[in-house]
């Protein structure tokens, strides 16, 4: 199977659709629960980064965009990707299991 090449309106896509899963419960590959929502500023507006309440952790949307652009590298030689590691970003392990919800893994 081929995937697409990652551009500035697919990178919009794909972090408008995480933003959609807001709030949501997910478990980490250990079980571990967690939620997360976007960092908003003090005057309201929306920032580039996500809020993991697990460890209060954040992690910026170009690492998101990043960790999807490696998923879909390894979707296409390997066929799968077989755990958070493999990602190779900070935060894989809350990213990995909701790749996995959005069919992205």
């Amino acid at each position: 199977m081929k995937y697409h090449i990652v551009t500035d309106e697919l990178d919009e896509e794909i972090w408008n659709r995480i933003l959609a899963h807001t709030g949501e419960a997910f478990k980490t590959v250990h079980g571990l629960p967690f939620t997360y929502h976007q960092k908003i500023s003090r005057t309201g507006e929306p920032l580039g980064e996500l809020i993991i309440d697990r460890k209060k952790k954040t992690i910026t949307r170009n690492t998101v965009l990043l960790a999807y652009k490696k998923a879909l590298k390894l979707m296409e030689t390997e066929g799968s990707v077989s755990g958070p590691k493999k990602l190779g970003v900070f935060g894989a392990s809350y990213l990995y299991p909701v790749f996995l919800e959005l069919g992205i893994c």
